[in-house]
Order: C-alpha cells, then structure tokens, then sequence
C-alpha cells in the first residue's frame, strides 16, 4: 500500500503547462481552493480548465492562467455571476466552452468510461448547439430513431477535487449533503489529486460515517493533500460554511489589490494568515 500523501507545491510540480486540469466541487461549494491558490503560485500557464465553475475559476482567469474553459456556469452561489471571471471573459482573455450542466456530467461519465462521446438529450432545441458549432448530433440505431447530442468526453491530463476525510492510500470521504461530481473527474483524469480538511486512518472513515459516504477509491487517486480549511472561502460542509463576508470582500475588490493582500505569499499559510488578519480587523 502506498503512502500518497503530499504537499500543494508537490502537486503542482506535477502538473504542466498546456495540461487540461479538471476541479471539482461546484460553484462556490467544497472547491479545492488551497491547490488552485498553489497553481496561482506557480508558473503554470495556458491552462484548459473544466469546472463547475466557482471563484476557482475567477482566481485563475483573473491570474491569466487560462487558455480555454468549459463550463456550465461560474457563479459563487450567493453572488449569482462569477466577477473576476466576466471580467476577463468580456476582455477576451480565454476562449469559453458552454455546455449544459448534464452535458457537461455526460462529458465526465464519457471520459470515465474511456468512451469518445455518450448521447444525452439536453441540448436538443437550445442555443447550446448554436454556440458551439463543433457539436455534433447522433441517430439512435433503434426503433426509436431518436436525435441526440452526441456529448465529446471531457478527458482531463489531471483533477484536483477536495474532501472532508482522507486517508494516506487516497480513499476519499464526503461529509457533507452532495458529493457533486468528485468521483467522476478523478475518474475521467490521468491523474487526481485530493485535497482534504484532515487525514485519517483508514479505519476511521467508516466509524462513525456511512460507507455511502466514501465517495473517492485510492485506485482512482494520485496524491493526497491535508489543507485544513483548504476550500476556504467556499463552503465544507460540515466542517465550516462558506465565508460569505471574505466572499464578498473577493468579488468587490480589484484583482491586483486582491492578489497583493491575499495572495502574494509563499504558500498556504501566508494566504491562512492573511484572511485571520483581515477578519479580526473587521471585528476591532
């Protein structure tokens, strides 16, 4: 059994520019936010990034990392667009790749299961298919001759996904009321790496935890990373809920004055110090 416990920078000094990375979570909810702050410190660049997106999205966009996105929204729940990501979208700093939100988890199971495409029937009678020419239409070979969109695989080079538990073999474990589609973008990656508020024996995952509630197998897991409150400021259930005012701080400010005060530290725990500074001088 292998050990795959590792650093952010570890990570990161795995990944390549060019590489199409995939980061689960969904909106501004369980986002792997320490990994993508590790990336923002790196000198990765032209980045495909496939999302459900949330300010995961916005921080990298915002930092020029990406080249290509595909989504079906960017949205931090309680704030309903995405800032930094418009922002960047309106100056043409990426191209945009927008599917269905079903399409895009059709995308994944396709990708999972080493297929080219799954039918699906969202899409059919939207603007989806005007907005992405490259789309394709398939036939059912039945009795039914039903049309559907014929959904190209969302295959990533890598994942980052974040849990509540994990152990050291890369096991992974949801607490919280959705595993959104964790699973399925390790899954569908050449390699995945889980971030997690706190790792654990591997027996501990089931003591007082459903079994339902291991959603990640190690054999689909590349590495393992402790970040506590390494979603932050997105929600972790039940860990800790979203940081609505730091949120709110986030989407109000101008990225370079964000990046500065946030950001511009050597590693998670500079940015874990800044945002205690900052709180307690809210509360003087």
């Amino acid at each position: 059994m292998t050990d795959k416990t590792m650093t952010p920078e570890e990570v990161v000094s795995r990944l390549r520019s060019g590489m199409t990375i995939g980061i689960g979570g969904w909106g501004s909810r369980r986002k792997p936010m320490a990994l993508v702050r590790a990336i923002l410190r790196s000198d990765l660049t032209d980045l495909t990034v496939v999302s459900y997106g949330g300010p995961d999205v916005g921080l990298l966009a915002a930092a020029g990392k990406i080249r290509k996105l595909v989504t079906a929204f960017a949205t931090l729940d309680s704030i309903a667009l995405e800032p930094h990501f418009r922002t960047a979208r309106q100056e043409g700093a990426f191209e945009l790749t927008e599917v269905d939100e079903a399409m895009f988890m059709w995308g994944l199971h396709a990708a999972a299961n080493r297929l080219p495409f799954l039918p699906v029937r969202a899409g059919i009678g939207s603007d989806v298919m005007r907005v992405n020419p490259q789309l394709r239409t398939v036939t059912s070979p039945y009795d039914d001759g039903e049309t559907f969109v014929a959904m190209p695989a969302l295959r990533l080079d890598a994942a980052l996904v974040h849990m509540n538990r994990a152990d050291r073999l890369g096991n992974g474990q949801y607490l919280g009321p959705d595993p959104y589609f964790d699973d399925l973008f390790c899954e569908a990656a050449a390699e995945a790496y889980v971030s997690c508020e706190r790792v654990v024996d591997t027996a501990e995952l089931t003591k007082e935890a459903a079994p339902q509630s291991l959603l990640l197998k190690r054999t689909s897991v590349t590495g393992v990373v402790e970040t506590p409150n390494g979603a932050h400021f997105t929600t972790c259930t039940p860990d800790y809920g979203r940081d609505e005012a730091f949120q709110k701080l986030y989407a109000a400010t101008d990225w370079p004055e964000f990046a500065e005060r946030f950001l511009s530290g050597e590693d998670e725990s500079a940015y874990q110090t800044a945002v205690k500074t900052w709180h307690e001088e809210q509360s003087k």
